[in-house]
């Protein structure tokens, strides 16, 4: 317990908001590139590295990838709010016999949840974990709650090698490559480069799908096994409720916010579209992050019963975009910086000096973990990172969904010691960073021997 201690205070002490940390990124770079490189001569230096960095900003593109992110993000909570998924976990709950047992349900059903929408993950992890911490109160039974929220909180390290991954599904859009790398280097690179990777190659892979089920296991087994150990305490939780809907007195045209039927149509036309336009892109197991939250709009839109309902949910879950609305934009700057003034070919061409074939994924997957300490945004990190990888990649013929899965792994993997997507589980769970520490850390040393052994292997 002292080591977690001590990381909770390092954290607490040494590290600020991760808002604080962007614009302290920020400034580094920009100060980085005002030393380390140089703007054509006609041009005033620190008028075109601010250049860069206002046009990174505002880059369209990325500001869409920004907006694609929020909706997996939102559209995953506002699934877990609805009522058949209360329902499947409360069904859940009622096999809690143990901790050794109850540990096992959460987590395994969690990272499974996760590695479809990271967004309905994190949320259904978390009242998941909450929900069989009040039956074990309920029900007599002994169980260590921390454990169960920890737990909870598992999916967020299977998170990014899956459906909703943020660099996975991004580089399966056409032309998102070429984007990312246009202002970075020179058209031979350009020219080697892919119109797009698609999730076949990456997420739905062999070797990812392999790596995955292997986590799954492990991390069920450990889990199993610290429940067997482990001493359960006490447990003094009041109920979670979800929100439910007052129909009172509804007058002409508010009685169409609350009808099942007109949700329904509605609902049913979205995956209507969704199969005759993306039907051949699905069988191809090609997902887009335009494909994935149309499905799950549609999906949200007929589980909540209503489009009040519907919108109820949505204002729950908005606040959980804060960071990715005023955050993202500040990353598009760095990585504006970066790609325009020359420091990633700079920073590719050091990387590719010290590593092979063989290391370059695992030197990948190392400082993925790295910079998510920094950057706890998966979108926000392939923004930055992204660029880096994939030059370094292409330099030392290392296969690009490998290198991108490897970011992908490396990236994911932290979550277990970076506890800012754990606020959301803290809330509803009511238990503190470090009482989930102690066993979030050790799930990040079982997955990441597995995902080492998985980038050395495949």
């Amino acid at each position: 317990m002292g080591f977690t201690k001590l990381i909770e205070n390092l954290f607490r002490r040494y590290l600020p908001s991760p808002f604080t940390i962007a614009v302290l990124l920020t400034l580094v770079t920009l100060l980085l590139a005002l030393v380390f490189t140089k703007s054509p001569a006609e041009e005033n230096h620190l008028f075109a590295v601010f250049s860069y960095w206002e046009n990174g900003i505002w880059n369209a593109n990325l500001l869409v990838f920004a907006y694609q992110m929020m909706l997996i993000l939102v559209l995953g909570h506002v699934l877990v709010l609805s009522k058949p998924m209360e329902r499947l976990i409360l069904r859940i709950t009622k096999y809690v016999k143990n901790t050794a047992n109850a540990a096992v349900l959460v987590v395994f059903s969690t990272m499974l949840v996760s590695f479809f929408n990271w967004g309905l993950g994190l949320i259904f992890g978390a009242i998941l974990a909450r929900k069989v911490g009040e039956y074990a109160q309920a029900n007599s039974i002994s169980l260590n709650y921390p454990l169960i929220g920890a737990c909870g909180y598992g999916g967020l390290m299977v998170w990014h090698g899956g459906i909703s991954g943020s660099a996975p599904i991004k580089v399966s859009e056409t032309g998102h490559l070429q984007e990312l790398l246009g202002n970075t280097v020179n058209a031979d690179i350009i020219a080697q480069l892919p119109l797009s990777i698609s999730t076949a190659s990456t997420v739905f892979s062999a070797s990812n799908l392999v790596i995955f089920f292997v986590v799954l296991i492990s991390i069920s087994i450990l889990v199993y096994v610290l429940g067997k150990k482990t001493t359960p305490g006490k447990i003094e939780l009041n109920q979670y409720q979800f929100k439910s809907l007052e129909k009172e007195n509804l007058i002409g045209a508010e009685k169409l916010d609350y009808s099942k039927l007109a949700s329904t149509l509605f609902g049913v036309l979205i995956l209507g579209v969704f199969l005759i336009q993306y039907l051949p892109s699905v069988q191809r197991l090609n997902i887009t992050p335009n494909m994935l939250n149309f499905f799950m709009l549609g999906l949200a839109i007929i589980l909540h019963g209503s489009f009040k309902s519907f919108l109820v949910a949505v204002e729950e879950a908005i606040g959980d975009v804060a960071g990715i609305l005023i955050q993202f934009p500040l990353y598009f700057g760095i990585m504006g910086i970066m790609g325009s003034s020359g420091m990633i070919n700079q920073i590719s061409d050091f990387f590719v000096s010290i590593s092979t074939e063989t290391t370059l994924p695992i030197f990948t997957f190392f400082s993925a973990g790295l910079v998510n300490i920094f950057v706890p945004s998966g979108g926000g990190q392939w923004a930055v990172q992204g660029p880096l990888v994939l030059q370094s990649a292409l330099a030392l013929n290392v296969p690009l969904p490998k290198a991108i899965m490897a970011l992908s792994y490396g990236d994911q993997i932290t979550n277990m010691l970076q506890p800012f997507w754990a606020l959301p589980l803290l809330g509803i769970t009511k238990l503190k960073a470090k009482e989930i520490l102690p066993y979030t850390l050790l799930f990040m040393l079982v997955g990441s021997v597995i995902y080492i052994l998985g980038l050395l292997i495949f």
